[in-house]
């Protein structure tokens, strides 16, 4: 389940992102922000910001019974007009289940809800390859692979863009399992 932050999620976020640092540091550079906890709650006063200026819609994936925060994903507009970009994290022990894709796939229907969107990223380092299998799974392209700057520890310097359009969106992959 996808629900936007409203600003009560910092103890939900906290327990999920501590539990799970072993499997985020070595990817995201925001796990190993010290202090996390105000970190975290910065995140989120900016998440509720953005969320309600349209600038960017950030999620925390919850449980079906919505008992656990299971991850976070978010769409982000760093890449300019009528692009935007898909992040995503799980948690630890909620691993390859699906929930990465689920919400890549929803985002994904979302952004192209939004009448200016004509295209959707999903960008990560060419050797995280957990990540990688998100867009290759519901039918992105592998646009390229770009030298970037290595921000987290297993990072290669070898980032790998995947994108699909809107008439491919439409055309088909938006049912690719």
């Amino acid at each position: 389940m996808l629900r936007r932050y409203r600003g009560n999620e910092l103890p939900a976020l906290f327990e999920a992102v501590s539990f799970s640092l072993e499997h985020l540091q070595p990817w995201m550079p925001w796990a190993s922000i010290e202090p996390l906890e105000a970190s975290l709650a910065g995140f989120i006063e900016q998440a509720v910001t953005q969320f309600d200026r349209a600038e960017g819609f950030n999620y925390a994936l919850w449980s079906k019974e919505a008992s656990a925060l299971v991850g976070g994903a978010g769409l982000h507009s760093s890449l300019g007009p009528g692009r935007i970009e898909i992040g995503y994290w799980v948690r630890d022990g909620w691993l390859r289940r699906g929930i990465a894709s689920a919400a890549a796939r929803a985002l994904t229907a979302t952004a192209f809800s939004m009448p200016t969107i004509e295209e959707v990223h999903i960008h990560c380092d060419v050797a995280n390859l957990a990540s990688a299998a998100v867009p290759r799974k519901l039918g992105f392209r592998l646009l390229q692979i770009v030298d970037s700057e290595i921000t987290a520890p297993n990072e290669t310097g070898r980032t790998a863009e995947w994108v699909v359009d809107r008439e491919e969106w439409l055309a088909g992959a938006a049912t690719t399992a």
